[in-house]
Parts: C-alpha cells; structure tokens; sequence
C-alpha cells in the first residue's frame, strides 16, 4: 500500500468483534481487511459510474407513467 495515514474508525461492538475474529482466522489485521473493503467499495463505484456514463444519453420514462402501466396490467 506504499505510505499510509493513520486514523480513528468507530464501529458498534459486535461489528467490531466479527471484525477481530475475521482477522484471527484469515491471518489478516484490522486495518487491511477494512483497507481491502474500502477499496472494493470504491471499485463498485467506479463500476456503477462508467455504467451511468455509458446509458446517460437513453431515454428515459417518468416514474407515474411506469407505475400506471403497472396498475394497468394489474401488477400493482
């Protein structure tokens, strides 16, 4: 990870008690199994991002008129 910061993280007891016990088992400590769930967040972020970018020139349709079709059809 090259150079690092370091920082206050609070979490509720028992997420905070799985976390330690993950990092029992998996050999791992704290700070990389929550450095490697940031990262993958920010990756699906990343991915959600470009998938916008990809469709923001598709029409769309007004969330009344999709739930009148559902009415319609007698799916709501």
């Amino acid at each position: 990870m090259g150079q690092t910061v370091r920082t206050t993280i609070y979490f509720h007891p028992r997420l905070y008690r799985a976390l330690r016990i993950k990092a029992a088992e998996s050999g791992e400590t704290l700070s990389n199994l929550v450095g490697q769930a940031l990262v993958e967040s920010l990756r699906e972020d990343e991915i959600d991002l470009q998938a916008f970018d990809k469709r923001k020139h598709e029409r769309s349709r007004p969330l009344r008129a999709v739930l009148g079709d559902l009415r319609r059809d007698g799916l709501l």
